[in-house]
């Protein structure tokens, strides 16, 4: 049976993750750093990085939220729940940095956030097991992702790279969180398949 409830819940959530400020219950990583002046070059491609990082947030979000309304098993949804806590920090802290750097969020973030949602909506359908292996894997492409962003941030960008750091942290640790909650190994055409979709987002963000 649907859950009305759940479903005006996830709306809700969906509306505040695109329109509404988002809210850190932890400090920001870097917030004491000094914020070095940087060249244009180097500002623009943060900015750009930072807007990646930034829709990479909001489809979490809408993953986690379609995958929590289809979880049937309450351990299951509450990893689900705990990590789309840490992610609102995450869109919180690159929203933040973004604005710092004279950058744009994405034009694309509510075409991203349905897909998203729909795809984790999906795969909560599929059982707890493969709802967790959906996340384990997710959030390992992720980790990939942010250390390719450290190594492409400006050196002297401090503060971004402070944000980034702690979030491949955060990342990594709900990959492990979801595994140990029985998250199942993806056979290797799904693995493949998520990363085309994630270089696309990335890729379109990056400019748009």
């Amino acid at each position: 049976m649907i859950d009305v409830d759940k479903i005006i819940t996830g709306f809700d959530k969906g509306l505040r993750t695109l329109f509404a400020p988002a809210q850190t219950l932890r400090e920001v990583p870097g917030e004491n750093l000094s914020d070095t002046v940087l060249d244009e070059a180097p500002r623009r491609e943060a900015a750009a990085l930072m807007r990646v990082n930034h829709t990479g947030e909001v489809c979490a979000q809408a993953l986690y939220q379609g995958q929590a309304l289809t979880a049937r098993e309450p351990t299951a949804r509450q990893a689900l729940e705990h990590a789309a806590q840490e992610e609102i920090e995450h869109l919180a802290w690159t929203e933040q940095r973004i604005a710092e750097l004279g950058g744009s969020k994405s034009v694309l973030n509510p075409l991203f956030y349905a897909g998203s949602f729909a795809v984790g909506a999906v795969s909560g359908l599929l059982g707890d097991r493969w709802n967790l292996g959906f996340l384990a894997e997710t959030e390992r492409q992720v980790v990939r992702h942010l250390e390719g962003h450290l190594q492409r941030l400006p050196p002297e960008d401090q503060k971004s790279r402070a944000i980034v750091a702690q979030m491949r942290d955060d990342e990594a640790r709900h990959a492990t969180s979801a595994v140990n909650h029985g998250g199942a190994d993806l056979p290797p055409p799904v693995k493949a398949a998520m990363k085309v979709s994630s270089k696309i987002m990335t890729e379109t963000a990056y400019w748009l």
